[in-house]
């Protein structure tokens, strides 16, 4: 595996690539486990080259405390990346990807920067978009990989491809992967007590419930049952449960069967906010 450091160097090195092989692109934070190591498989399957990036983005933090607990581990990364045969690892600094005088731009997101992770992390998919747009002007790819645990997430890389004109670019949304307990792989889990590890479980019990029964069902009843089972089972915040529509996340308030749903929720347990999702169709 290729290990590269700066802007320039990746972009001439995929820029040539490109012409003759098919690239698949996997961003990071890091903290790498088999969530992250199962895009990193697909992308194998699918390309012929598969770039890997680690980069803690400091711009899509609201909260800095955050933000300082990330965890880092990059040897471990890499070592995880070399054990499944990833290409090319691209791990910049800070000033790589945001140097001086880089145009700090505005991303018209519509409803997606205003509901759900929107509306409890400000700034936040700014942030995102901001990096991202970043990182596909750098490495230039075919395929872009990434995990549906962020949903909303995924939604609005969609978005920002539609509106940075990059029509080239296949995204592709993989299924979460879950530990043996049906809890999301997360690296924000290693800061769980075992205690909280087991509790956590819940959430997911609590969106497989949902997806039991939203056919009939009322939607508000069903996602305050959801809070109340959360809130019993060691939870100490539920910021949001509810059921929304998979193509644009508005608030869906009963079933209709020619729609697709998803049920998804964020809750804060030991100081350590967790979110997951469920397609329910």
């Amino acid at each position: 595996m290729e290990i590269i450091r700066t802007a320039a160097e990746i972009k001439e090195i995929t820029s040539a690539l490109s012409k003759q092989k098919i690239i698949g692109f996997v961003p990071t934070m890091g903290a790498l486990h088999e969530g992250h190591l199962s895009l990193i498989n697909k992308s194998k399957q699918h390309c012929d080259i598969t770039v890997c990036s680690i980069f803690v983005n400091p711009a899509q933090f609201n909260n800095a405390n955050d933000f300082e607990k990330y965890p880092v581990t990059t040897d471990t990364d890499i070592a995880l990346l070399k054990s499944v045969g990833c290409d090319i690892l691209f791990l910049p600094t800070v000033s790589e990807i945001y140097p001086p005088g880089l145009e700090n731009k505005i991303y018209e997101l519509g409803n997606l920067d205003e509901i759900w992770e929107g509306l409890h992390r400000p700034g936040h998919f700014q942030g995102v978009c901001k990096v991202m747009d970043r990182l596909l002007d750098i490495v230039q790819t075919h395929h872009l990989w990434m995990g549906q645990k962020d949903f909303q997430q995924c939604l609005v890389i969609v978005k920002l491809l539609e509106l940075t004109n990059r029509k080239g670019i296949l995204f592709h949304r993989i299924e979460t992967v879950r530990e043996a307990s049906g809890l999301a792989l997360s690296s924000r889990n290693k800061r769980l007590s075992p205690t909280g590890k087991e509790n956590a479980k819940a959430i997911f019990e609590v969106l497989k419930k949902i997806k039991e029964t939203f056919q009939s069902e009322n939607f508000v009843n069903l996602c305050a049952e959801g809070k109340k089972y959360l809130l019993q089972h060691g939870f100490d915040e539920v910021e949001y449960l509810a059921i929304a529509d998979a193509e644009n996340l508005l608030l869906a308030e009963e079933y209709q069967h020619d729609h697709q749903y998803v049920a998804i929720a964020a809750a804060w347990i030991e100081g350590v906010r967790l979110i997951d999702n469920l397609l329910l169709s």
